[in-house]
């Protein structure tokens, strides 16, 4: 799929993982979207992928900071949001 510019501009800052962008936490909203639109037909790969995102983000951000990280909120932000892609509309 091919994105627009302002979708594809929300990237993260590695090794802070915020997005360079908007500098929220990444994935932020436009990036999860742009994620989204990307594996809309290969859903089943989106949390693949940000599984091993995050695996990356965990590595650095401990690097960096070495104070434990809450795993719930790590899930949440790198692969909670990924199951709640709706069904595409019929019609």
């Amino acid at each position: 799929m091919n994105l627009p510019p302002r979708l594809r501009t929300h990237v993260p800052l590695r090794p802070l993982w915020l997005c360079r962008n908007c500098g929220t936490p990444w994935p932020c909203a436009v990036a999860r979207l742009s994620l989204k639109c990307e594996y809309w037909d290969r859903r089943a790969d989106l949390p693949v992928l940000m599984a091993e995102v995050m695996h990356e983000a965990v590595t650095e951000l401990i690097r960096i900071n070495p104070v434990e990280l809450d795993p719930t909120d790590v899930f949440i932000r790198f692969i909670g949001w990924t199951q709640r892609i709706p069904d595409r509309p019929s019609g």
